[in-house]
């Protein structure tokens, strides 16, 4: 099967929020047992909805109706960033993870509303 069919997968906002996930879902394994349906749960499907609402996004829809998906990604990713204070709060990440995830989130951030911005 050949990779990049898809317009999607061709976005650095796809990629970047696609790789984000997948290390929130790493460092989240490391939450306690007893996070597993709240905080685990929360972070891991915020980070998820992300790529997946610029993924719908962009198939078959308008640039008013992808610039709408990219509104519901960047509102996930304030739910990470809230999410990600609170791991950091309960000593679930440090600081130096926090400030990692942070600029990241933020850059994504800038990149999607940019995105967005040129669509219209």
């Amino acid at each position: 099967m050949e990779i990049g069919k898809f317009k999607f997968e061709g976005l650095r906002i796809w990629q970047d929020a696609m790789q984000l996930a997948e290390d929130i879902f790493q460092d989240s394994k490391k939450f306690p047992n007893d996070e597993i349906y709240n905080l685990t749960s929360q972070i891991r499907r915020a980070s998820d909805s992300i790529a997946l609402n610029i993924s719908k996004g962009s198939i078959l829809q308008s640039n008013s109706e992808f610039s709408r998906f990219l509104g519901y990604s960047i509102r996930s990713l304030a739910e990470v960033i809230t999410c990600l204070h609170k791991a950091q709060r309960r000593k679930y990440i440090d600081q130096s993870k926090f400030e990692q995830y942070y600029a990241r989130s933020f850059n994504l951030m800038n990149m999607m509303i940019g995105f967005r911005n040129k669509l219209k």
